[in-house]
């Protein structure tokens, strides 16, 4: 991703995200309603959304898996080592799929920060002095199968599949 900003809106971002991976069961993670996933769930009804204050998972969503997991006006409000171990733990225990809608500068954190958790920056927006950064992670989408790994580069190929140690 460059460091222009998008022609869309948060909402817009947001709206696509959804309706692209249309999410059965959805954790939004932050302090305010979001009119896309408001719009989302009144669109789609058998679509289960739970949607919890800024913080550490309450142990009834902690033990859940959900398809989509979404912080937004969420990491502003946490030290930062508490953002962190929320959204590791929401990346590595609760969601294939998260998606972090994010002000750099309000919640101090860098985009270092979110690429060592593996997240990619997918947009930018801009709204008179503030800009958002929409940061997004697939475990599907996270690593492409090199080409390298098949039965043709291993070391005796003749024998692949032939014996099992």
């Amino acid at each position: 991703m460059t460091d222009s900003f998008s022609s869309r809106t948060p909402q817009q971002a947001l709206a696509a995200l959804l309706e692209r991976y249309a999410p059965r069961s959805l954790l939004l993670v932050g302090n305010s309603p979001l009119p896309a996933l408001e719009a989302f769930a009144a669109a789609h009804p058998d679509s289960q959304v739970m949607q919890v204050p800024a913080g550490p998972l309450p142990p009834e969503q902690a033990g859940c898996r959900f398809d989509l997991a979404l912080l937004a006006d969420c990491l502003e409000h946490l030290p930062k080592r508490t953002g962190l171990q929320l959204l590791g733990g929401i990346r590595n225990l609760n969601a294939s799929r998260v998606a972090v809608l994010a002000d750099l500068n309000a919640c101090g954190w860098q985009d270092t920060d979110f690429f060592s958790l593996a997240l990619q920056a997918s947009e930018r927006f801009r709204r008179d002095q503030q800009t958002l950064t929409l940061f997004t992670y697939d475990l599907r989408e996270y690593k492409q199968v090199p080409d390298w790994l098949n039965a043709k580069f291993w070391a005796n190929p003749e024998n692949f599949g032939k014996y099992w140690w």
